[in-house]
């Protein structure tokens, strides 16, 4: 029997450690993006031993390869960090001895983050009456559920019935970070109708928070076909799907609040930056609370000139 290629056993050994920290979506995509470059390879007759090695001019004959398919940016990126987590890992096992993608230009995403909904026009369109069905008041507790706390979809479809507490919702995020959110009046109102009738689809011993017609666990897909279902019945003139109720979450809650560490907490975000361009958080609102809070932050008086000792003032040259 042949010897398992070294590139290919180091892949599978890169995703057996991945799994160990990250979720089984994430693992998936990360698969899917290392196992479209070994395709490449494999296609451009790079499997053999003294080609094992993964190098820049490699990554960038790959990644200009799918961009001439019709390969979008944003999934170009994708591709480029998956593949450089991978070398990373090559790099700290001492099979590289740098990380080739860091040589690469990285493609520009666009940026198209989804246009939060006019919290008016949602508040109108959550409040609609629906037609009382099983699966109506279903989905009910799946939108506000969604608007309510900012879950992600795939939270949302994870959800089992010993995860919701009353005012609390139990999610586990990316990475398998678990997080306590709040959960709205309006949406423990939704749920607790909900629990009502789902044992009228709900198969026997089905832990699922959200089933469908057939009593198993309502799957992405299904989820998001319902929520169009649901905005096209009332009415709602904007495409609705469950990311864009999340980054509505978000910029109003914002908006409200201005408190971004705690909007970070409740998204599950790991880092602030991530939260900033998530909710189009722009300048103008960080100089004014910076203006508002900090102690230093507010002008001098005419009259007073500044000391030139002042630590403030020493290299003052934007880093």
């Amino acid at each position: 029997m042949a010897a398992e290629p070294p590139l290919d056993r180091a892949v599978a050994d890169f995703l057996s450690e991945l799994a160990r920290t990250a979720s089984g979506a994430t693992v998936d995509a990360y698969r899917r993006d290392l196992a479209a470059y070994m395709d490449w390879r494999e296609q451009q007759s790079l499997s053999a031993p003294e080609d094992d090695l993964i190098t820049t001019k490699e990554l960038r004959r790959f990644l200009a390869s799918e961009r001439s398919r019709g390969l979008a940016a944003r999934s170009l990126k994708r591709r480029r960090a998956a593949l450089s987590r991978f070398c990373g890992h090559l790099v700290n096992s001492g099979q590289l001895a740098y990380n080739p993608v860091g040589l690469s230009q990285g493609p520009k995403a666009p940026n198209d983050l989804p246009r939060p909904v006019d919290v008016d026009l949602l508040a109108r369109f959550l409040d609609t009456p629906h037609d009382g069905s099983v699966l109506s008041v279903r989905d009910q507790a799946m939108l506000e559920l969604l608007y309510s706390s900012g879950l992600r979809l795939a939270e949302l479809s994870a959800l089992d019935l010993g995860d919701v507490h009353g005012a609390s919702v139990r999610v586990v995020g990316k990475g398998n970070k678990p997080r306590q959110v709040p959960v709205g009046s309006r949406a423990r109102a939704a749920i607790e109708q909900w629990l009502t009738l789902r044992g009228s689809l709900a198969a026997d011993g089905e832990r699922a928070m959200f089933v469908g017609q057939h009593g198993k666990r309502l799957g992405h897909r299904a989820i998001q076909a319902r929520l169009v279902t649901q905005a096209r019945r009332r009415g709602l003139p904007e495409h609705l799907h469950p990311h864009r109720l999340r980054h509505s979450f978000a910029s109003h809650l914002l908006e409200s609040s201005q408190d971004l560490r705690a909007v970070q907490e409740l998204l599950g975000h790991a880092n602030l930056s991530t939260t900033q361009v998530y909710t189009r958080l722009d300048w103008q609102h960080l100089s004014e609370s910076y203006d508002r809070a900090h102690p230093r932050a507010r002008r001098r008086p005419a009259s007073t000139a500044p000391d030139p000792d002042d630590p403030d003032l020493v290299g003052e040259t934007p880093c």
